[in-house]
């Protein structure tokens, strides 16, 4: 099953409409997830068109996705320790490695938007751990991994922010990066499947 695009939160959706495909991934038997976002790089080794494999993620949104009654997916206080499937990290990085792409791994923080982040934000989530911010995947990791589903994420590095010389973004500089560093990325993917 491959989705195009997905319902953000900041375009007015609650987390229950957010994280919905995912429900259906779930009665459908989908074991594995692959996602990717475009998102800011908070990370001074970090340059536009990185790829940034996710480790881990920092959940800044107001709402969480499993809030309310538990559906009987997954435990009522399931288990993060692990969001994004350490092989698939793995196997990820050795495809990498055999096709010569640069691959950055780092923590990815999700965010309300729909605004950038201010200088000051950038910052501070670094200051927190994270290394790119971006205004999606966290809610829908949380309920894939809540049903089971493993989890891979990767972030495309489409703007950089947080650094002494302000850099003043747009969303059409953003998408034309995310378009220069696509066919990497899909190379990676579509590797990993054929190996899974």
């Amino acid at each position: 099953m491959a989705m195009e695009g997905r319902f953000h939160f900041y375009e007015g959706y609650n987390m229950k409409e957010v994280t919905f495909p995912e429900r259906v991934m779930y009665e459908l038997g989908i074991e594995t997830l692959f996602v990717s976002n475009a998102s800011g790089g908070m990370n001074e080794t970090f340059q536009i068109g990185d790829l940034m494999v996710i480790d881990d993620h920092i959940n800044f949104f107001p709402e969480h996705p499993l809030r309310g009654k538990n559906f009987p997916t997954g435990p009522r206080f399931p288990d993060m320790h692990e969001a994004y499937d350490k092989s698939l990290r793995d196997l990820a990085d050795s495809i990498a490695q055999e096709k010569g792409i640069d691959l950055k791994h780092g923590v990815y923080v999700g965010v309300q938007g729909p605004t950038f982040e201010t200088p000051a934000e950038y910052r501070m989530y670094r200051l927190l751990g994270g290394d790119a911010v971006g205004m999606s995947t966290v809610p829908e990791v949380i309920v894939a991994r809540h049903s089971g589903i493993k989890v891979f994420g990767i972030s495309i590095i489409t703007d950089l922010g947080g650094f002494d010389v302000p850099v003043e973004v747009s969303h059409e500089e953003v998408q034309k990066a995310a378009n220069a560093a696509q066919p990497k990325m899909t190379e990676i993917m579509r590797e990993m499947i054929r190996r899974s």
